[in-house]
C-alpha cells in the first residue's frame, strides 16, 4: 500500500501561491466557458470567488478579463453580480476590453428577470469610458420607462452618472426632463427620490458655468406645486430620501404665514421621528421658515427642545455629540430658553471625554443667576475628576462663568479652594483663570493675592499657569511682601525657564515691580536684563533690549509705559462674534455646527477662489511683463476671523489681546507726557528709544541707570552700512539656479503706503522705482489686487546676491517677502534697504 501524501495547508485564496495562480485561473476559466455541464456553475462560482478575492486584496486580475466575459453567460444571478463588479473595477483602466462587455450588458439589460437588468445597467454606466457613452443613451431610456421600480431608481442615478461622463450627450438627450417627469408621476417613492437627487446635481453643476436654463429649473424645483407634492408623500420616503426633502424645502420662501403654519403641520409629526438626522433636517426647515417671525419663533424652540434632548439620551455617544453640537448653537443664540434644563447636561461617568467637553461648554452657556449655584457646584465635583482633561475643562468652565457673571462672590471662593487641592494641574488651571478674572474685577485683588501668595513658584511648572502668577507678582508686587524676592529668585534661575513666554512675562513682572519697590527690586532688574539682552530667543532679546534703552531714555516715561492707568477688560479676544455664530446658524444640520465654523473656514481654499501661485520659475518671462500674463506664485493668505469683524467691532475689541501680558489688559496713554506731541517730537522720542545715543541730553541718565542696575553693558558699534551695486548683472538661468540652491534666510511681512498700493496699477511702475534704488525685477505678474515680483541686487565690490520673491496684495496693502542670500548674516541690512525703498513707493 503506497504511503499516504503529505498533508498540507492549502494556499489562502487572498495569498496566491505564485505568478502561475492567475494564469492557473485563466486557464481553469477558459475551460468553463460556455459550458453548460451539471455543476459547471458551482465550478464558475469557485473561481470567481478567487478572482474578487484577489482583486479586493489589490492583485491584479486584469489579464483574465476575456475569460470573465465569456463565462458571464449564464442565468446565475449570484455570478452574474461577482462578473458586474469585476468589470466594473477593470473596464476603465482597460477601455479597450471594456468594448467586449458591451454586448452582454446590453443583453441583460433586456433580460427578463428585474433584478438582472437594474444589475445590467447599473454595471453599464459604471464603466466610465467616454468611447462607450453611446451605448448607455438607450438602455437608459428604456429603464426610464420600465416596469419594474427597481430598474427605474438605478435608470435614474444612471442620468446622473452619464451626465459626469458626458455632460453634452446627458443634456443633447433631454434626460433631465424625462428625470423631472418621472418625479412627479411615479408612484415608488425611492425612484422619485432618486430623481430629484439627481436633478438637483446636474442643474448645479450647469448654474456654476452661469448657465440661464439651469438658473430656472432650478427655480422650478423649488416652485409651490414641487414642495407640496413632496411633502405630501414625505411619510412614503426613507430616511436617507426625507433628508434629501426636507434640505430642498428648507430652501423654499413661503409667500404668506398660513403656507409657514402648512407646512409646520405637514412636518410635526417628523419631529418624533426616530432617526436623528430627520429630526435635524425638520428643526432647520422650522427654525428657517419661522426667522421673520419672532414670537413663532421663539415657540419653535420650546417644541424642538423636548425632541433634542431625548436624542442626546437615547443615541451613540457619535450621534449624542452631533445633537449636542446643535443643542449648543441654539442655546447660544437663545440661552434663558434652556437655563431650566440644565441637568440634562450632566456628565455621566460612562460617556466618551469629547461628549463631556461638550456638555461642560452647554454649562457654561447656560449658567445664569437661577442656576449658577448648581451649576458650579456639579462642577467642583468634577474637579477631581480622574479624566485630567475634563478635570481642566471643568476648572476652565467654572472662570468662564465667573466672567460671564456680576455676582461672583461665591465663584471666586469655589476657584480660590482649587488652590489648596495641592494638584499641580489644577493650580495651573486655576492660576490663569485668577489672571483673568484680576483682569476684568481688579475688585477683587486682595482677596486673591491673599491666597495666590502661598503658593510657591517651584511648585507652577506649566508654562501659562507660571507666566500667570509672574504676571500677578508684577501687577500687585505692592500686596505681596515676597514679590521681589520671588523675583529675584527667579531671575537667577533664568536658564531654568525654557518656555519663552515665562521668560517675558518674567521680564515685564521685574519692571513693573521696580517702579513700585525700587529698592528690592534693583539687583532683580540689573540681572533680568542682562539676562535677556543675551537670550537667544529674538522676542525676550528685543523686549529686553526695549526695556533697557527704555530707562535710558527716561526712567517716567518708562514707567508710564510699562504700569499704564488701568482699564478693566470687557472682552476677551476669544469671543466668537456674533456673525460668525449667524454664519454657523444659516448652515444649521451640517459639519459647520460640528466644527463650529462657518463652512469657509474648513473648506479647501482651491474652492474658495483665492488668488493662486505655483512655485514654478521655469514659465517666468524676463524683464517688465504685461500685467495680462499671471506669473504663479505662492497663495496669498487673508486672515479670516478679520474678514468677518466690521470696523465698529475691530474698534470696540481694540484689537488683539496678547498672552496675558501687562500691555494687552491696560490701554496705553495716548502720549507720554500728558499733552499732545507734534510729529517732530514724536519721531525723536522714537529715534532716542533706538538709539539714546542720538540725545545728548540723555547721557549722564544712561550711565547712572547703567551704575544703578550694574549692568556695564558693552557698547557694541554699528554695524557697516550695507552698500548695493547700482548695476548688477544675474542672468534668469543663473537666478533660478540659484533660486532652487539656496535656503530662504528671511521671511517677512511688511506693509506699504496708502499711496503706494494705490499706485500700483502695473508691474512696471514699482519695477522702475525699485531700479532706482538699484534693485532690478527679473520676472514679474499679477492680475489686481495681488502682483508677484522677483527682484535681485547685488552687494557692491563683492559677487554676494540677494534674491526676493515679493508678493503685493493691493487691497490689504500687504507684502510679503522672502529672501535668499549667498551671506544669510547680511540678509537683515539687505532686508532693511528693501523695506525702505518699498515703503517710499509712490511718495513725492
Amino acid at each position: 500500500m503506497a504511503p499516504p501524501l503529505p498533508s498540507g495547508k492549502s494556499p489562502s485564496p487572498s495569498q496566491p501561491s505564485g505568478k502561475s495562480e492567475v494564469t492557473d485561473l485563466k486557464l481553469q476559466l477558459r475551460q468553463l466557458a460556455g459550458s453548460r455541464a451539471p455543476g459547471a456553475d458551482d465550478s464558475k462560482r469557485d473561481l470567481f470567488k478567487r478572482v474578487i478575492s484577489y482583486m479586493t486584496v489589490g492583485i491584479d486580475v486584469s489579464s483574465a478579463f476575456s475569460e470573465m466575459v465569456m463565462c458571464s453567460a449564464t442565468s446565475d444571478i449570484v455570478l452574474k453580480k461577482m462578473c458586474y463588479l469585476y468589470v466594473g473595477n477593470y473596464a476603465r483602466c482597460n477601455p479597450d476590453l471594456a468594448l467586449l462587455t458591451i454586448n452582454f450588458l446590453q443583453k441583460d439589460c433586456r433580460d427578463e428577470d428585474p433584478m438582472i437588468r437594474g444589475l445590467a445597467l447599473r454595471s453599464l454606466c459604471s464603466l466610465r469610458v467616454p468611447n462607450l457613452v453611446e451605448y448607455l443613451v438607450a438602455p437608459l431610456g428604456s429603464g426610464l420607462k420600465d416596469g419594474s421600480a427597481y430598474v427605474r431608481m438605478v435608470a435614474a442615478l444612471g442620468v446622473l452618472k452619464l451626465y459626469h461622463i458626458s455632460a453634452s450627450t446627458c443634456l443633447e438627450s433631454d434626460f433631465p426632463a424625462a428625470l423631472k417627469s418621472l418625479m412627479l408621476s411615479d408612484p415608488d417613492a425611492q425612484v422619485v427620490a432618486n430623481c430629484l437627487h439627481s436633478l438637483q446635481e446636474i442643474w448645479n453643476l450647469e448654474a456654476s458655468s452661469n448657465s440661464d436654463e439651469a438658473s430656472k429649473e432650478i427655480e422650478a424645483l423649488y416652485s409651490k406645486t414641487i414642495i407640496y407634492y413632496l411633502l405630501n408623500r414625505i411619510r412614503e420616503f426613507s430616511e436617507w430620501a426625507q433628508c434629501l426633502i426636507l434640505d430642498l424645502v428648507s430652501k423654499y420662501i413661503p409667500s404668506d404665514s398660513n403656507e409657514i403654519f402648512d407646512m409646520m403641520n405637514l412636518l410635526e409629526d417628523r419631529l418624533q421621528h426616530a432617526n436623528g438626522a430627520v429630526v435635524l433636517a425638520t428643526i432647520k426647515v422650522f427654525l428657517h421658515l419661522t426667522m421673520s417671525m419672532t414670537d413663532v419663533h421663539q415657540q419653535v424652540y420650546e417644541r424642538i427642545k423636548a425632541p433634542l434632548l431625548t436624542l442626546v439620551g437615547a443615541g451613540s455617544p457619535e450621534q449624542s455629540y452631533a445633537v449636542l453640537s446643535h443643542l449648543h448653537l441654539l442655546v447660544m443664540r437663545a440661552p434663558i430658553l434652556f437655563s431650566s434644563d440644565y441637568k440634562h447636561f450632566y456628565c455621566q461617568f460612562s460617556e466618551p471625554s469629547y461628549v463631556k467637553k461638550l456638555k461642560l461648554e452647554m454649562l457654561t452657556a447656560i449658567a445664569n443667576e437661577s442656576n449658577t449655584y448648581e451649576i458650579v457646584t456639579e462642577l467642583c465635583e468634577y474637579a477631581g475628576n480622574v479624566d485630567v482633561p475634563i478635570a481642566r475643562e471643568s476648572i476652565r468652565a467654572v472662570g468662564k462663568i465667573a466672567l460671564q457673571q456680576y455676582d461672583v462672590n461665591a465663584i471666586v471662593d469655589r476657584l480660590l479652594q482649587f488652590l489648596e487641592m495641592e494638584k499641580d494641574y489644577v493650580t495651573a488651571e486655576t492660576l490663569v483663570l485668577v489672571k483673568d478674572l484680576l483682569r476684568k474685577y481688579p475688585q477683587w485683588s486682595h482677596d486673591c493675592i491673599a491666597v495666590v501668595g502661598n503658593i510657591s513658584s517651584k511648585n507652577v511648572q506649566e508654562p501659562k499657569a507660571k507666566a500667570a502668577l509672574l504676571w500677578m507678582l508684577g501687577e500687585y508686587s505692592q500686596d505681596m511682601l515676597d514679590a521681589p524676592y520671588i523675583l529675584e529668585s527667579l531671575t537667577e534661575n533664568w536658564d531654568d525657564e525654557h518656555a519663552p513666554e515665562v521668560r517675558l512675562h518674567l521680564l515685564t513682572a521685574v519692571m513693573k515691580c521696580f517702579f513700585k519697590r525700587p529698592p528690592e527690586t534693583q539687583n532683580a532688574l540689573g540681572a533680568a536684563l542682562a539676562a535677556g539682552i543675551a537670550d537667544s530667543n529674538q522676542d525676550v532679546h528685543d523686549r529686553a533690549l526695549f526695556y533697557y534703552r527704555l530707562l535710558q531714555y527716561d526712567v517716567s516715561v518708562a514707567e508710564r509705559v510699562v504700569n499704564p492707568p488701568k482699564q478693566a477688560v470687557s472682552v476677551f479676544a476669544d469671543t466668537q462674534s456674533s456673525e460668525i455664530k449667524d454664519r454657523i446658524f444659516d448652515e444649521f444640520n451640517s459639519l459647520s455646527v460640528v466644527y463650529q465654523k462657518p463652512a469657509y473656514m474648513f473648506t479647501d481654499k482651491e474652492h474658495r477662489g483665492p488668488f493662486e501661485f505655483s512655485e514654478d520659475l521655469a514659465s517666468l518671462s524676463v524683464g517688465a511683463q504685461s500685467a495680462d500674463n499671471v506669473i504663479p506664485a505662492q497663495r496669498y493668505e487673508e486672515n479670516d476671523s478679520d474678514l468677518l469683524l466690521s470696523t465698529s467691532e475691530k474698534e470696540e475689541n481694540g484689537g488683539p489681546v496678547h498672552d496675558g501680558s501687562a500691555a494687552s489688559a491696560y490701554s496705553a496713554p495716548s502720549d507720554l507726557n500728558g499733552s499732545s506731541l507734534s510729529l517732530n517730537s514724536k519721531a525723536l522720542t522714537e529715534a532716542a528709544l533706538i538709539n539714546p545715543g542720538l540725545l545728548t541730553s540723555t547721557s549722564e541718565p544712561t550711565f547712572a541707570i547703567d551704575d544703578l542696575l550694574g549692568l556695564g553693558l558693552p557698547v557694541t558699534p554699528a554695524p557697516p552700512a550695507l552698500i548695493l551695486n547700482p548695476k548688477p548683472l544675474l542672468d534668469p538661468g543663473a537666478f533660478q539656479r540659484k533660486w532652487g540652491q539656496l535656503a530662504i534666510s528671511l521671511s517677512q511681512e511688511c506693509s506699504l503706503t496708502v499711496q503706494g498700493a494705490a499706485a500700483l496699477t502695473t508691474p512696471q511702475a514699482l519695477i522702475r522705482h525699485m531700479q532706482g534704488n538699484s534693485i532690478q525685477c527679473i520676472a514679474s505678474g499679477g492680475r489686481p489686487p495681488n502682483y508677484k515680483f522677483f527682484f535681485f541686487a547685488q552687494k557692491d565690490g563683492a559677487s554676494v546676491f540677494f534674491l526676493v520673491e515679493c508678493i503685493i496684495n493691493t487691497s490689504s496693502a500687504m507684502a510679503q517677502i522672502k529672501i535668499k542670500a549667498d551671506d544669510g548674516s547680511i540678509s537683515e541690512a539687505f532686508y532693511a534697504l528693501f523695506q525702505s525703498a518699498l515703503s517710499k513707493f509712490s511718495l513725492p
